[in-house]
């Protein structure tokens, strides 16, 4: 099973990602299975896939964050490459690209330079592409977070 996930964030996106040093080039990357729930904020200094649920931040800036098809978040996620095969309510940050599949529902607000809507992907927000400075987007991050009882966007704190 470990194996289903590294190769999909080695392939998947080999295309849209850029490559980098770091301990992603070595081929490490870390892994949430589809039975772990997380309630908290991660900070991952390698690609991160999430196959469970998390609620709270994700944070990988320098890496790629992929959400496979059984991951739920419902958090905020910022990371060089972010690709969402599974359901998100959260803002997202993606400071190189953001890719959401067919199979992947975001509700929350986009903001990066490159952005892949594939066809069949389901999205609800706003997005922002070229934004002055992205990395000042985390700090916004909380300000805009979805309200986990409505699901919707909450615009009223800034």
């Amino acid at each position: 099973m470990l194996n289903k996930y590294k190769d999909r964030i080695k392939n998947s996106d080999s295309d849209h990602v850029s490559s980098h040093k770091g301990p992603s080039s070595r081929g490490n990357s870390a892994v949430i299975g589809e039975d772990v729930k997380i309630k908290g904020d991660i900070i991952s200094q390698e690609d991160i896939i999430i196959a469970g649920e998390v609620n709270g931040i994700v944070q990988a800036k320098s890496h790629h964050v992929h959400v496979a098809d059984t991951g739920v978040l419902n958090a905020d996620i910022i990371g060089n490459v972010v690709s969402v095969e599974g359901s998100v309510k959260g803002n997202i940050v993606g400071l190189e690209n953001v890719i959401i599949t067919p199979t992947g529902n975001v509700l929350g607000n986009i903001e990066c330079p490159r952005l892949s809507l594939e066809d069949g992907a389901k999205f609800k927000g706003s997005i922002e592409m070229n934004p002055a400075d992205p990395t000042a987007s985390l700090t916004k991050m909380k300000a805009h977070r979805v309200d986990p009882a409505s699901g919707k966007p909450d615009i009223k704190a800034s």
